[in-house]
């Protein structure tokens, strides 16, 4: 049996002996969805019309599902603490890990070189000029490689008459890898970087699909697997490989 609990503003259940706590936000959406973020909190978007208790209903309904992802996320390594630009440090690029090798130089430059992201420098021991050539270096490289997939991604949902031409712009975002708004202008987190190509895919071309169907609803992810029938499979790996900011 559960019961409804009100918590500071939110709102929980209890599933056995064990309490859920979450968020509840209402649109104008006609179905109900459930979210559980890497720091265990859980977001419900519902529709206006949903009652509390409905709501109560199908979060027990998904408990084991939550507490899957809530385990899940906890498992995953920490989110990665302030940054010191030194050599050894370890960074995400296109979903493979390489080390960070800085070198006191005459150029001001940052290049892969046999497995690893080498910065050089005048100022070696300078972290925050360090730390300016790999934000450059990384934004840089992401206009490129995005602009490579965007490409690819505009052609394959063109089958599902869904064109698109303006390209794209890059914004941080600190929840979102990328959104697409009303007007059509796409938005993709740099940060995109540190993921595989075909996670970089999959968030363009959902974001594309968004020109013919604005929300998240069934109808939607029937659309987006017309063109890309394991985009879960590429969410997942996306969820499980990028955790942390490149730089």
């Amino acid at each position: 049996m559960s019961e409804i609990l009100l918590n500071g503003g939110k709102q929980s259940v209890l599933f056995g002996q064990t309490e859920i706590t979450y968020t509840v936000k209402t649109s104008d959406r006609k179905t109900l969805a459930i979210h559980v973020y890497p720091n265990g909190d859980v977001l419900v978007d519902a529709p206006m019309a949903a009652s509390l208790m409905a709501i109560a209903q199908k979060v027990k309904k998904r408990a084991s599902w939550i507490f899957k992802q809530q385990l899940q996320f906890a498992a995953y390594p920490p989110v990665m603490h302030e940054r010191r630009y030194v050599s050894g440090e370890s960074y995400r690029y296109l979903g493979r890990q390489y080390r960070l090798l800085i070198k006191e130089g005459v150029r001001e430059h940052v290049k892969l070189i046999n497995g690893r992201i080498v910065v050089e420098t005048v100022n070696p021991e300078n972290p925050k000029k360090i730390k300016a050539l790999l934000v450059y270096w990384s934004r840089s490289r992401a206009q490129i490689i995005f602009s490579e997939r965007y490409h690819v991604c505009v052609q394959l949902v063109a089958k599902l008459d869904i064109e698109h031409y303006q390209g794209f712009q890059l914004r941080v975002m600190p929840k979102r890898w990328g959104s697409c708004s009303s007007q059509g202008n796409i938005m993709l987190n740099p940060e995109l970087i540190a993921a595989p190509k075909e996670c970089i895919d999959y968030v363009i071309t959902h974001e594309l699909c968004h020109l013919k169907i604005r929300n998240h609803s069934q109808a939607f992810y029937k659309l987006l697997a017309k063109v890309m029938g394991d985009w879960e499979r590429r969410r997942k790996r996306l969820n499980e490989s990028v955790e942390v900011r490149f730089v």
